[in-house]
């Protein structure tokens, strides 16, 4: 072994790698994995020590804008061996329900990610080209002028090892200790709702295996079936509801489910995991990159788990850096013009739908634009179906409100129109040539 003395430890080897990717889960396996069969030689390094852990506090739903990486990963027909559900979205408002018509909606992933981590993180490991290093916690950066070049990780008997790698990646989530040790910059924005949730077993809700979510205004709930025939219930009130939760966290979340207009069965079912709470999610966004450093995942930006957009955005994330950077790996450009690429294609995917989420995330009501838009896709179908692409982060927020913003106001209009005639059909009936 290569013994010598750096910072505050004993470094007791050294390994060269092209990538280091520090957090095996969603995010850090999609770089990985991809990045290996791109010929890369990558270090995918996780603090855990099981290769079973997964992440505890999520709700597992996969957004369907994330599918196409799923495939593209041959992760699919995985998942749904597994259990995996495949479900559309459908949208509970005061105007009534936002529900695409089937053949016209896109379909999320569901897999409880108990089942779903493991399967990914055996996925990248089994990677020609992928070194999966369990147990191993990130202590400190390896520089090389300015730029990042490796990671000094530390195992569970306090022997140090260095990671060497033009790259290194930081998939370790909201609270990234490599953005952290980077000193990248971070913006943090308040969040006024809170979080409890678990899985229940029983009569399933009666739209199964579509997932529901209700827009209370402001609050917010959602039944996501899953494998095994389990249902994922979760609450998202204001922070003013959060003495209840506290006296008694699995009655307020059963009342406060069966309390919702056209209710999921949750009180004739038993619930088969613990109740899990989040009380404070503030949303956390940095840039992307750095000299020898980028980001995926939470760990550049952690937004409202309240869209469901986590995991998708994880492995999407993942997907973009390493089509990025393989180039430059192998040695075909310059890594610095790889990196710029990823942060400009990060920043198009999904700085404007951030933008809109962290807003919403303030525990505010419905703006005026939002009220016409919900109230008017509860009557229209191919309204629905716009919504739903904007909502399951397929299309973004300036194509999707070009198209809506207007629709929604004729819709409302010709409803005006009707009802000064006497016909209470919804619009989107009329324009079918529907009959009542």
């Amino acid at each position: 072994m290569n013994e010598t003395g750096h910072g505050n430890g004993i470094i007791t080897d050294s390994l060269d790698y092209d990538a280091v990717v520090v957090g095996a889960s969603l995010g850090g396996c999609a770089t990985a994995l991809l990045l290996g069969r791109a010929g890369a030689r990558v270090a995918l390094v996780e603090k855990q020590p099981d290769p079973r852990a997964f992440k505890r506090v999520c709700s597992h739903f996969i957004q369907a804008s994330a599918v196409p990486t799923i495939e593209r990963l041959g992760l699919l027909d995985e998942i749904m061996a597994a259990g995996g559900l495949r479900s559309r979205v459908r949208i509970w408002t005061q105007w009534g329900w936002v529900e695409p018509p089937p053949d016209r909606a896109a379909y999320a992933v569901n897999l409880r990610r108990e089942l779903l981590d493991p399967l990914v993180r055996e996925a990248a490991a089994a990677t020609p080209g992928v070194e999966l290093l369990l147990g191993r916690a990130a202590q400190r950066l390896e520089r090389r002028g300015d730029a990042v070049s490796g990671v000094v990780v530390q195992d569970r008997d306090g022997e140090e090892t260095l990671l060497r790698g033009r790259l290194v990646v930081g998939a370790d989530g909201r609270d990234s200790r490599i953005a952290e040790l980077a000193g990248v910059a971070t913006k943090t924005l308040p969040h006024g709702r809170f979080t409890y949730g678990a899985y229940y077993e029983g009569p399933p809700p009666a739209s199964a295996p579509a997932s529901t979510i209700w827009f209370l205004d402001p609050q917010w709930a959602a039944a996501f079936p899953t494998d095994d025939d389990l249902v994922f219930y979760g609450a998202m009130p204001t922070k003013d509801r959060l003495p209840e939760f506290k006296r008694d966290a699995e009655a307020a979340l059963v009342s406060y489910m069966a309390d919702l207009p056209e209710a999921p069965p949750i009180a004739a079912a038993r619930r088969v995991s613990p109740v899990i709470g989040k009380l404070e999610m503030p949303n956390r966004v940095r840039v992307p990159v750095a000299p020898g450093l980028a980001l995926v995942g939470d760990a550049a930006l952690a937004t409202d788990p309240l869209f469901g957009v986590g995991c998708g955005w994880a492995l999407q994330s993942g997907e973009w850096l390493a089509d990025s950077v393989a180039p430059a790996l192998r040695g075909k450009e310059p890594l610095e013009r790889a990196l710029a690429r990823y942060r400009r294609r990060h920043a198009r995917r999904l700085r404007g739908h951030a933008f809109f989420i962290h807003d919403y995330a303030t525990g505010r009501r419905f703006n005026p634009t939002e009220r016409i838009l919900f109230a008017a896709a509860t009557r229209d179908a191919k309204l629905a179906t716009d919504l739903e692409a904007f909502a399951t982060r397929r299309v973004g927020p300036a194509r999707s409100f070009a198209k809506a913003v207007p629709r929604a106001i004729a819709v409302h209009a010709r409803q005006a129109v009707a009802r000064r005639r006497g016909d209470t059909r919804p619009a989107g009936n009329r324009v079918a040539g529907v009959r009542g």
